[in-house]
């Protein structure tokens, strides 16, 4: 709310269709920041083709990652690992 009373151009806000961005509850405050001016424009239920972190998980897990089992501490570490190389020894074309 404070950002909106401190920009003069209209704001525009993409959400996915997550639950948590959706839930009935949300819709006063939905209502209340449409009426200051901020839009909201959510993407369809699913298109992962127009999500850039889809397209991104889709290159670690089929790309990046070996085709493995991993415990949960050997993926977060495979994870973060390319997180740390991200844009020199992994690169992603959009």
């Amino acid at each position: 709310m404070a950002l909106i009373e401190h920009v003069s151009k209209p704001l525009v806000v993409i959400l996915d269709n997550a639950s948590i961005h959706t839930g009935k509850k949300l819709k006063p405050y939905w209502d209340l920041l449409e009426e200051k001016g901020m839009r909201f424009y959510f993407l369809p239920p699913y298109s992962p083709e127009i999500n850039r972190i889809e397209l991104l998980w889709h290159k670690m897990k089929y790309g990046w990652l070996p085709f493995k089992t991993f415990t949960p501490d050997e993926l977060e570490n495979a994870i973060d690992e390319i997180g740390c190389r991200f844009g020199s020894k992994y690169t992603l074309t959009f």
